[in-house]
């Protein structure tokens, strides 16, 4: 199975080019940039400027999943995700992904106008799966070792690739028997959750040999501590970082790159299509 298009509630995405999914984070303690968009009108500003800037999907998370995170209660989750969703739809006909791994917000969020489920527990919570069955609008499968909380304390596996792409064919088989439509399945590897940097660093060179599982791969490495740990930046230094390993991956098949910086990201994608060797 060639990946070929995604449907987004009706909007439909081509993947004759990787697709730049911006990421909103709606949270107070997101590694990046918690707070900023806690504010409903600065949110829905950021992501319409991500829009003009060149983003193909707005991915809006309320429940933040950085290294030793707590969880929130579904109603916490739905009051910082619901009236954003509510207005981006007025405003704009971006696709919309929610960032979620509960059954009930992807119901509501759902019904407030995103089109795509991103779970980073990868529809393994009480009821998801049958509620992104039920839903029947694209679904991003992660690779997650262990939960947020305790993800990065003592990450190791025989062989990492091996690890990821055995976890990921199972949720594929699960979901599918629980009646999400082939089409509608995103692949992600989890890069930065339950993972050292040489994982990370073995995880990349796999790009190919994931895409080759035949589904769309997200790649979502923007601002992460592998690249921090690399380039020896702190957060919010690491756009430089992130842009080039946007390109890499991209440059191996990724189909969807989750990103903060999207307009830097646009251009440099376009460049390296353009002067890129034939």
């Amino acid at each position: 199975m060639k990946p070929g298009s995604l449907n987004f509630a009706g909007r439909i995405l081509n993947l004759d080019r990787p697709l730049i999914m911006g990421v909103l984070n709606t949270t107070p303690d997101s590694f990046s940039d918690g707070g900023r968009w806690l504010d409903l009108g600065r949110a829905l500003t950021h992501a319409l400027d991500m829009v003009a800037a060149g983003a193909d999907i707005i991915d809006i998370g309320g429940e933040s999943t950085r290294p030793g995170s707590d969880p929130v209660s579904a109603d916490e989750e739905l009051s910082r995700v619901i009236p954003l969703l509510e207005r981006l739809r007025v405003e704009s006909d971006v696709p919309v992904s929610v960032d979620t791994s509960k059954a009930q917000v992807m119901r509501e969020a759902v019904r407030a106008g995103a089109g795509m489920i991103n779970d980073v527990y990868a529809l393994q919570s009480e009821g998801a799966l049958a509620a992104a069955a039920e839903l029947q609008v694209p679904v991003c499968l992660m690779h997650m070792g262990g939960s947020p909380r305790t993800m990065q304390l003592a990450p190791a596996y025989d062989d990492v690739v091996e690890a990821v792409t055995s976890f990921l064919r199972g949720r594929i088989v699960a979901s599918e028997e629980a009646g999400v439509a082939s089409k509608a399945i995103v692949l992600d590897p989890g890069f930065g959750f339950g993972k050292t940097l040489q994982h990370n660093m073995e995880l990349f060179q796999a790009i190919p040999r994931l895409c080759a599982l035949g589904y769309p791969l997200l790649v979502g490495i923007s601002r992460k501590s592998m690249l921090g740990q690399i380039a020896g930046k702190p957060a919010q230094q690491r756009m430089p970082a992130s842009i080039v390993a946007a390109v890499l991956a991209a440059r191996q098949g990724a189909a969807i790159l989750r990103v903060h910086d999207v307009g830097e990201t646009a251009d440099a994608l376009k460049v390296a299509a353009a002067l890129a060797p034939r």
